[in-house]
């Protein structure tokens, strides 16, 4: 069995048929969990692809969808602001 490169993987598995459906998730996460999940998230679509590390290249939908989530997950929870703000202390 020959290894594939784990993007092409992902390519397969993002190929199949259903993968594309959306899928309603309804749960409570506390605040800070929310801000870590979404910071986890960005830093991660930051990342070059290094497929030793096992980090992938994402195409502009899913990292347009991935935004989406972060952007909608800070303002149900109220901390849009508080996220911007911490940004600009790390780039300041």
């Amino acid at each position: 069995m020959t290894n594939l490169p784990l993007d092409s993987v992902y390519e397969t598995l993002m190929a199949v048929p259903g993968m594309h459906d959306s899928v309603k998730i309804d749960f409570k996460i506390p605040r800070k969990t929310i801000l870590l999940l979404t910071e986890v998230i960005a830093r991660g679509m930051n990342q070059k692809t290094d497929l030793e590390n096992g980090i992938l290249q994402i195409s502009k939908e899913s990292a347009d969808e991935l935004n989406s989530i972060i952007k909608d997950s800070l303002e149900k929870a109220g901390l849009t602001e508080l996220s911007q703000r911490l940004k600009n202390l790390q780039q300041g």
